[in-house]
């Protein structure tokens, strides 16, 4: 007999939201992924685990539209290509990307403007999330003093303020207290049982364990293993997904390659996303409440 979870999510596999196929990546001769084909599914939490040089990062980026594949395609569920549809993705980078001059709000308010969300709507999903994330009182403040917590707090509730329909989120707890980390998975589970679908990258095995319903272990640039903590236990005959991982990924992971994944590319690459032209930001922060 099924769980009342296996049961939400094996009802939520009737909805494709976006489909990756035949996708490889290359950067010079460097191969970062190589032939992948997955589906993300409607109201599941997908974990993206592998070593730093694995690939995960760049697949995500793929998932995003920040990269084009060298071959494949990377669409929604309509056929649409991810770049011509970003409005319907929520992204929190590694790098954050804000702005420091600006408030939390102004922050996420001229990003929900980008998307065509008025102030109001924007406002309401925004303090309905600040709250569960104990950011309320502090949409007002500007964010050059934001402790690291606070800054992925305000980068998540940018996300979230235009209602995507995926939520990729890049080491979402990276360098987090033990407090706003454990903050931040909650609210991954409860986007998740409202019906939300996100997709997790995470080192942190026992993270994806207590957060994910499915995990894609890459390896070298391959998915060696895409299933429910449970299953891949029982494909590997192990007792957690420590063992389960290392008895998948038994290859030396190759070395990251620098040059392809460097943060300063990446995060201009991101602030194509996210930067308004110099006007424009001017405006918002002059612009009276």
């Amino acid at each position: 007999m099924l769980s009342k979870k296996d049961e939400r999510v094996e009802l939520s596999m009737t909805r494709t939201l976006m489909t990756i196929e035949n996708v490889s990546k290359h950067f010079g001769e460097v191969e970062a992924l190589r032939d992948i084909s997955l589906e993300i599914f409607s109201g599941e939490v997908v974990g993206l685990v592998g070593s730093n040089g694995a690939g995960k990062t760049t697949l995500l980026r793929l998932m995003s539209g920040v990269y084009k594949p060298t071959s494949g395609t990377v669409c929604l569920e309509d056929g649409t290509p991810v770049d011509k549809m970003r409005q319907k993705l929520g992204v929190v980078p590694e790098s954050t990307g804000l702005y420091s001059r600006l408030t939390a709000w102004e922050n996420i308010r001229y990003h929900s403007r980008m998307h065509g969300i008025d102030d109001k709507k924007s406002w309401s999903r925004t303090s309905r999330f600040a709250n569960e994330l104990d950011m309320l009182e502090n949409l007002g403040r500007h964010t050059k003093g934001f402790s690291r917590g606070m800054k992925q707090k305000t980068a998540l509730l940018r996300a979230l303020a235009h209602g995507p329909s995926v939520l990729l989120l890049d080491e979402p707890t990276a360098g987090l207290d033990i407090t706003s980390a454990r903050t931040v998975r909650a609210l991954v589970k409860q986007l998740r049982d409202e019906g939300g679908t996100i997709v997790y990258s995470t080192h942190h095995l026992a993270e994806a364990e207590q957060v994910c319903d499915r995990i894609i272990i890459i390896h070298n640039g391959d998915i060696q293993a895409d299933g429910s903590p449970t299953s891949l236990l029982n494909q590997t005959g192990t007792d957690n997904l420590e063992e389960a991982y290392v008895s998948l990924t038994q290859e030396k992971a190759r070395p990251r390659n620098e040059d392809s994944e460097s943060e300063g590319r990446f995060t201009r690459w991101w602030r194509t996303l996210f930067t308004p032209k110099t006007p424009k930001i001017q405006s918002v922060v002059n612009e009276d409440e």
